[in-house]
């Protein structure tokens, strides 16, 4: 071995492992046994649990609630999960956060259409304040959200959020129930939740970078909202015609062939200063109105949007995060919407083998949050690197 293998070995085995991963069958008889021998022994500071809508979430939850000794335990449903080989259904992923690398501060955030702004900012101005203090030797921040993808609310919930959290980048997603859209459920330290959120405030000694990527550019087609009911995310009109009519006849399809491979690939797109950000269709109402995955107000400017190819865009943005180093892991919400394009385009595999390939883990959501805004259609999430301690000897 010549001297720059040995330095490369010498520096490797100085590194801490940045998370842990585990992945279990949603069926399997004892979760909680299974997800502790992937993960090892600990201690850990968080473990979050994403787990499929089939999962028994009832008794997942108080199956491991206590048991990661004093790590807070997070927990939500998925529209599908990102686990070792890619694109997945049927499992439970656990990601647990080691306790000398990582310091956490975990609210649980109840009843979201009624949250008290400035006491809701305050407490977390106090509680980033006190990490901070607490973990003074671990230089790197972010923040971590998991939110009731059916409680229509992200939107002002992330605006609270980041002005509370000041300069701590803020990423996340939101629960999902796969494909139906149904019930969507949380759970903190054992207690299950719907119509709430939570949030995790994470210090580390990694260094860290929160991103968001999507391969959508707008075209020259506009549209109008001229009537809506905004906090449902319904569109009744389009350029003074029915919402569905008219979406339908821009694309130039019938209005019975609007479904959601169809929202995938021809998505709209709202300008928010300098860039463009995706209001996902979810389904057409019986009167040919629009539900949308996001916030959506009358007077609003839609811009119809294409695509780049999913496959080079993703693999392009996720490599340009390992220009100067390669993350070790990294941990996304990825909009079913993504996955639905790719499945309709035949490209799920390319896709899963670009995400396993970039260290990705994590799940599919109805909506991603980065910063003060709640988007769709995106690939979310927060790049960990590898943390260099003094080599032995």
């Amino acid at each position: 071995m010549d001297g720059a293998q040995t330095s490369s070995a010498r520096e490797e085995t100085s590194r801490t492992k940045a998370l842990c991963i585990a992945e279990v069958a949603c069926t399997a008889v004892d979760p909680l046994r299974e997800i502790k021998a992937q993960l090892g022994a600990g201690p850990f500071a968080l473990v979050c649990l994403f787990a499929s809508p089939r999962t028994d979430f009832r008794a997942l939850v108080q199956a491991t609630a206590g048991g990661f000794g004093d790590a807070d335990v997070l927990a939500c449903t998925t529209a599908g999960e990102l686990g070792r080989g890619g694109y997945a259904d049927g499992l439970i992923i656990a990601v647990a956060f080691p306790a000398d690398l990582y310091a956490v501060s975990t609210v649980p955030i109840d009843n979201l259409g009624a949250l008290d702004a400035p006491v809701l900012m305050d407490m977390l101005i106090r509680k980033r304040m006190a990490l901070t203090q607490r973990a003074a030797d671990m230089p790197f921040e972010f923040g971590f959200l998991m939110v009731d993808g059916l409680s229509q609310r992200e939107e002002n919930l992330t605006e609270i959020l980041a002005s509370g959290l000041g300069p701590m980048p803020l990423f996340g997603g939101s629960a999902g129930d796969g494909a139906d859209f149904s019930a969507t459920w949380l759970a903190h330290n054992g207690r299950i939740r719907q119509n709430a959120a939570s949030l995790a405030l994470i210090r580390s000694r990694c260094p860290v970078r929160v991103f968001s990527l999507d391969h959508l550019r707008p075209t020259e087609t506009r549209m109008v909202v001229t009537a809506a009911d905004p906090d449902n995310r319904i569109v009744h009109e389009i350029n003074a015609e029915p919402a569905a009519l008219e979406y339908a006849r821009l694309l130039g399809k019938d209005p019975e062939q609007l479904d959601p491979f169809t929202f995938a690939a021809h998505p709209v797109v709202v300008r928010l200063g300098d860039s463009h950000h995706v209001r996902s269709i979810r389904m057409v109402g019986p009167n040919n109105e629009l539900y949308f995955f996001s916030a959506i107000n009358e007077g609003m400017v839609l811009t119809l949007a294409t695509h780049d190819d999913m496959v080079t865009d993703l693999d392009r943005g996720l490599t340009a995060l390992a220009a100067a180093e390669q993350p070790e892991q990294i941990l996304g919400c990825d909009c079913l919407l993504r996955r639905i394009e790719a499945e309709q385009t035949q490209k799920s595999r390319a896709v899963s083998d670009i995400l396993v390939r970039h260290n990705v883990i994590g799940f599919s959501t109805y909506g991603e949050q980065i910063g003060a805004l709640h988007v769709n259609q995106t690939l979310t999430g927060v790049a960990i690197y590898p943390p260099l301690q003094t080599a032995p000897g």
